[in-house]
């Protein structure tokens, strides 16, 4: 399929479309009239890609997964490996969140908010 009905389909911009192709997430086949032809396949995977960036995932690390994902014997016990790995980064970054936020609690008020706390 072209890009215009790829994008249709997907609902995503020609342009999104050209930038996932030259980060490697999606590849087309040129024609020999120049345009690009994508695989069916590439429907559902945009989807995804759409559905793991709305879930906090980078483009990097959907770029990475993915093809370890599609080889995977049991693709949503691995799908839930990889959501319990990202729950973990995000409860690290929560806590270095929080520890933040009570230093600046900390230091609020205290005439010169850049000097250290004690």
């Amino acid at each position: 399929m072209r890009i215009g009905e790829l994008a249709a389909q997907t609902g995503l911009s020609r342009d999104t479309i050209r930038f996932y192709e030259r980060t490697g997430l999606i590849s087309g086949q040129r024609l020999p009239n120049g345009y690009r032809d994508f695989p069916p396949e590439t429907v559902p995977w945009l989807a995804y890609v759409r559905t793991a960036q709305a879930l906090g995932f980078s483009l990097a690390e959907i770029a990475r997964t993915g093809e370890e994902l599609r080889d995977a014997p049991d693709s949503a016990q691995a799908l839930s490996a990889l959501f319990e790995e990202k729950i973990a980064v995000i409860d690290a970054r929560m806590a270095q969140l929080t520890a933040l936020r009570a230093d600046l609690s900390e230091r609020a008020g205290t005439g010169c908010p850049l000097r250290a706390a004690g």
